[in-house]
């Protein structure tokens, strides 16, 4: 490749979903309006834990970051997204697009490490209801919450050193609506052979870890209420640790298809549309899962309503 071919890019083209202009109001309103229903969904749960006492557990404590974590994914990709929609521009800086890598791959890392920990919480809960308070104590859940964020910045760091190294053509256009890792780094000029066996490395340890930690954690819970010799005090366990399961569930299903489809698929925008399912519709589906299928967040919303009215 040429010389004038390896010159650092000054921005890149996020090219989206579609070319044609006149879909481009359909998909401003269309993200639009899933952005403000995320936001609003997950403050609503952070604003019903934090002001109803009966909802000062660790299980509501590890919800309300993840619903953090929730509206901090959405904030990275979205309003870059909307913002272009309305300028009629593409275009998005280098230190931009770096940036948006690094918040987004930290922001799913800590979502990721946060559902590890809230499946550790429903073990003790299951497995030791009578050590539940002694062994979650305030002390541990905020350590929890801390090395679930140190880890995840160490993620983002690794991910950063990484892009350091890559060398872009000129012109160079991704065909996805944010800067997406993986795309980015198909799209590099330089040799990428050592870069991808440490990514892989990164991949397995910041993802599979987690992934194996909630596992086991459901293989000991399902161990658990098998063990449990009524009906009803197996379907009262269960429920406790539906919502998370079905979050759980989303968030790695989603992932998973990702990766998936961005390995068989060659259809660059086809990925896009993949990885539109955990990064946007899953933050903003959580809410829903929780306060549907929770009690007590139902009667904590129902109250600040009230209390409203």
């Amino acid at each position: 490749m040429e010389t004038q071919n390896h010159t650092r890019v000054s921005e890149f083209l996020l090219l989206g979903f579609s070319d044609d202009p006149d879909l481009q109001p359909l998909l401003f309103g269309l993200f639009l309006s899933t952005y403000l229903v995320t936001v609003l969904g997950n403050l609503l749960i952070i604003l019903a834990v934090s002001s109803d006492p009966h909802l000062h557990s660790p299980m509501y404590f590890f919800l309300s970051n993840l619903s953090l974590a929730d509206i901090s994914i959405s904030t990275t990709t979205i309003p870059k997204m909307l913002v272009n929609f309305q300028m009629h521009s593409k275009s998005i800086p280098y230190a931009g697009c770096i940036a948006q890598v690094n918040f987004f791959v930290l922001f799913a890392c800590l979502e990721s490490l946060l559902l590890t920990a809230m499946a550790y919480d429903r073990l003790v809960a299951i497995c030791h209801p009578l050590y539940y308070l002694v062994i979650m104590n305030p002390r541990l859940c905020g350590l929890l919450v801390l090395a679930s964020l140190s880890i995840s910045v160490l993620n983002s760091l690794l991910h950063y050193l990484v892009m350091t190294q890559l060398t872009f053509c000129v012109d160079v256009g991704l065909p996805h609506y944010f800067c997406e890792f993986s795309q980015l780094f198909n799209l590099s000029c330089s040799d990428i052979s050592i870069s991808r066996i440490l990514i892989h490395f990164i991949s397995i340890i910041f993802g599979g870890v987690p992934l194996s930690g909630v596992l086991y954690s459901y293989s000991r819970i399902i161990s658990c209420i098998l063990r449990l010799s009524s009906l009803g005090g197996r379907y009262k366990a269960f429920s406790t640790c539906g919502s998370h399961l079905s979050v759980v569930c989303l968030f790695y299903g989603t992932g998973i298809g990702v990766y998936i489809s961005s390995a068989l698929s060659s259809s660059p925008r086809k990925s896009a549309v993949a990885s539109m399912m955990y990064s946007v519709v899953t933050p903003m589906l959580n809410p829903f899962i929780y306060s549907l299928r929770n009690k007590d967040i139902k009667i904590a919303l129902w109250r600040i309503s009230h209390r409203i009215a």
